[in-house]
């Protein structure tokens, strides 16, 4: 059925009039959001004078000429748009609104006027996200106290569960902490993960707040409470010294000690001394244990920390009370000193320091393992991921001979150095131990898991079955 003429003329008249200014913007027109995002400011204030009907209008990610104006930190185009009707709580396809832009930047002149003009303290992004959260974290104590004045909820969570206190802990702006407590924020709360603001600071190595939590009454010594599966982020019972030493911040470790935390706190199942062997050698698999080295931060190198903390009672010959092996051929943790970890590391200077500051190298794990059998591999599981080169290996051998190691020695599982050496899959180590007289009585034997060395070399061991034909030779030239 034909529409008559007169239809289609008014259909195109009511058409023209429904035009939206998204529409008129194709028909040549700018709007007041482009003309603000280009920074436009005289076009922009001319247009606004002439079509204040448009001044909420939207570009399709939802941004406003108010949301530009506060993104270029203009105040006095902000204040000409508040002063227009220019609704202050607007939020972008995203949720964010112009106040949350200015906390984002720290600019409290933008951020006092978009108050004053009734944008909501409390609105929230797609995460969450609080206006105070994001001020929190950007460090501008001033628009932190803005937004609480204004009754922004001081321990609001995000998505994961964290507040504002928790942002500004791990940005370290330790200003905005202080806001924040004084304002009857929750320093004890905790995430599932066992992470509280105090936490988030020593993880993140920010010494001046870590110390002003403390002064504030934060217990030095308080363990991590994790409740998440695996513990990815931080070991159960671990404290702020432990997460400082393992994130590299060691200036803010001995500064804890000197604040009263327990140098040989080992409650999450291993010590200071314990954990630098993996936060100087990591593994390079996946996992906890696979992570790259930390960053850390401050002026003191490990080494350096090492004598640091002993001096300040750290037990240099301290061994594990709890511990156990996690599978086949793993190291047992319980009874293991420092000593004994970093020599499955083959970390050298690590070893010769805790040598030289008393360490005892005869000194065993639960399983009878001693340093010796640790450098050689015993407790190696995957090959190419644990630490320690072949020469390394070598060399930390040889350091330990030259000091009276007993090579000969077999654990509670029946492991030897030639069992470590077939782990850890390096030939020439398997030389130099036939060289230092290891005789095929000791060694050719299965240990409690049912593998020798040949076996091992067959691929019959933990990881990766790969037969690994070089060693076998090495093996079999040994006996």
């Amino acid at each position: 059925m034909h529409r008559p003429w007169n239809e289609w003329v008014m259909l195109l008249v009511f058409g023209l009039l429904a035009l939206t200014v998204a529409d008129r913007k194709l028909l040549g027109q700018t709007t007041l959001p482009e003309l603000a995002e280009r920074q436009s400011w005289d076009d922009l204030i001319e247009r606004l004078d002439s079509k204040k009907s448009e001044i909420d209008f939207a570009q399709s990610d939802g941004m406003t000429a108010l949301h530009w104006a506060v993104d270029h930190q203009r105040a006095d185009i902000v204040k000409k748009l508040l002063d227009a009707g220019s609704n202050p709580s607007l939020g972008t396809r995203y949720s964010i609104t112009p106040l949350m832009i200015a906390c984002r930047q720290g600019n409290s002149q933008v951020a006092e006027l978009l108050v004053a003009a009734g944008a909501k303290v409390d609105s929230r992004a797609l995460g969450d996200e609080t206006p105070l959260m994001m001020s929190s974290r950007q460090g501008n104590a001033s628009v932190v106290e803005l937004l609480l004045s204004k009754g922004a909820e001081v321990d609001a969570t995000d998505r994961k569960g964290q507040t504002a206190l928790m942002w500004a802990a791990a940005a370290g702006n330790t200003d905005c902490v202080k806001a924040l407590l004084d304002s009857g924020a929750d320093m004890q709360k905790e995430l599932r993960s066992g992470f509280t603001p105090f936490y988030f600071a020593a993880r993140s190595g920010h010494i001046d707040t870590t110390e002003y939590f403390v002064k504030r009454g934060m217990d030095v010594n308080r363990p991590m409470n994790v409740q998440t599966a695996g513990g990815r982020f931080a070991r159960n019972q671990s404290s702020a010294l432990i997460i400082a030493v393992e994130s590299g911040h060691f200036e803010l470790a001995l500064r804890l000690v000197e604040l009263g935390a327990d140098p040989n706190d080992q409650r999450c199942g291993f010590a200071p001394l314990h954990v630098l062997s993996w936060v100087r050698k990591p593994k390079s698999g996946d996992g906890f244990d696979g992570d790259p080295p930390p960053r850390g931060s401050g002026k003191i190198s490990s080494l350096a920390f090492v004598r640091r903390i002993v001096s300040m009672g750290a037990d240099v010959n301290l061994a594990l009370a709890s511990g156990k092996p996690g599978g086949k051929a793993q190291l047992n943790t319980r009874g293991a000193t420092p000593l004994l970890l970093a020599s499955k590391t083959a970390d050298l200077p690590l070893m010769k320091l805790y040598v030289e500051l008393g360490a005892d190298i005869h000194a065993k794990n639960a399983d009878g393992c001693t340093p010796f059998l640790a450098t050689a591999g015993v407790g190696t599981v995957a090959v190419d991921e644990e630490p320690g080169t072949e020469p390394e290996v070598l060399d930390a051998l040889r350091y330990l001979v030259s000091l009276g190691a007993v090579i000969d020695s077999v654990d509670a599982n029946g492991d030897t150095a030639m069992h470590g050496a077939a782990y850890r899959a390096f030939p020439q180590e398997i030389q130099y131990l036939r060289e230092l007289g290891l005789h095929s009585t000791v060694w050719n034997h299965p240990n409690k898991f049912g593998w020798s060395p040949f076996d091992i070399s067959d691929g019959k061991r933990p990881g990766s079955v790969k037969p690994n034909p070089t060693v076998r030779a090495a093996l079999t030239h040994s006996l």
